[in-house]
């Protein structure tokens, strides 16, 4: 997959004074709950301008831990190139989980949920979104990770 070039620090300010943010959409697809998985993100800026393009191939997941495995791999890839982050997923659940809505029961979500936890911590700002699947930037991820369980499955045979 070509990627865009790759983020530098951002320390301008903008015209309030304050940092600049990114805008990241993350998807975890899994065929089959569990069954082979994928993770796809974009990240954005504040404009609109994509930054970054990224799919990883999970192995065997369930859908919902490929979700958090997607944005995971999205806050580690921002991580110190900006304050503010918003975070737009598909996933109502997780994204209630980490709104701290709906409590985490299952224990492979709660280790993960931990993990994104201690990641937003180094971040000043992170908001959470569902987005409906309709919205253009979803639909890219979802083709992007759906692309890297095609790629595993004919790299894997």
């Amino acid at each position: 997959m070509r990627r865009a070039k790759p983020l530098k620090p951002n320390n301008k300010e903008n015209e309030t004074g304050e940092m600049a943010k990114l805008i990241l959409f993350s998807d975890g697809a899994s065929r089959g709950n569990p069954g082979p998985a994928a993770a796809a993100f974009i990240v954005l800026t504040e404009d609109g301008r994509i930054q970054q393009k990224h799919t990883k191939y999970l192995g065997t997941k369930t859908n919902n831990q490929a979700e958090y495995l997607a944005l995971i791999y999205a806050l580690e890839s921002v991580s110190g190139l900006a304050d503010k982050l918003v975070c737009n997923m598909d996933s109502q659940l997780v994204v209630r989980q980490l709104n701290r809505q709906y409590a985490v029961k299952d224990p492979a979500l709660k280790a993960l949920w931990a993990k994104v936890s201690g990641l937003v911590r180094t971040f000043r700002e992170v908001t959470f979104v569902h987005v409906l699947r309709t919205d253009r930037h979803v639909q890219e991820v979802d083709k992007l990770a759906n692309q890297a369980l095609d790629k595993a499955r004919y790299s894997l045979t």
